[in-house]
């Protein structure tokens, strides 16, 4: 039931913002050089990896690596890249990862390719074993502000209570941080 809800919920949310997407897209492209949608390599299901998409907000010269490592991640963001962060509106393109499979509209953020450290620790914890999610409940507790063992604590809890009912409970619970742009870091 899950997966067809997510193919479902993801193909009607592409559709429905394809002119936004699309407004993004050329703000992204206008403002910065490079291409509007980066695609990074993350960590999925069984650890395995899969290219995620995003709309770029950092500079094409970036270190790919966690925006927290960088020494100043300001000075790497695009003119439009502190907005789109602070609004979640640089996930979007994540839907089309929903609809393929790779990811799930709930569960835990998928790590980037070189996290040892959030990748070991989900492992031990199980919850490596869950697809992705654009949404979780770590994010609606905290979002980026969260250590990595508040994170897999959270996570292994999601694994421990996931259901649909609990799924739909962190997606309303995920309206009111994205639209207040709290515990995210620009």
């Amino acid at each position: 039931m899950k997966r067809a809800f997510d193919f479902a919920a993801a193909a009607a949310g592409l559709f429905v913002l394809a002119l936004p997407l699309a407004v993004v897209a050329v703000l992204v492209r206008a403002t910065s050089p490079g291409p509007a949608v980066y695609w990074s390599q993350r960590v999925g299901r069984g650890n395995r990896l899969f290219p995620m998409p995003k709309f770029r907000t950092m500079r094409i010269d970036t270190p790919e690596v966690a925006t927290h490592l960088l020494d100043d991640p300001h000075r790497w963001l695009t003119p439009v890249g502190p907005f789109l962060r602070k609004t979640s509106l640089d996930e979007l393109p994540q839907l089309w990862s929903v609809l393929v499979g790779h990811m799930s509209l709930v569960g835990p953020r998928p790590a980037l390719f070189n996290q040892d450290d959030l990748v070991a620790a989900r492992t031990a914890a199980g919850v490596h074993a869950l697809r992705p999610g654009v949404t979780g409940w770590a994010q609606i507790n905290g979002r980026d502000e969260l250590a990595i063992p508040d994170k897999v604590a959270l996570d292994a809890e999601y694994l421990a209570r996931a259901s649909f009912l609990f799924d739909l409970k962190i997606l309303l619970g995920t309206v009111a941080p994205v639209v207040l742009g709290r515990g995210v870091r620009a």
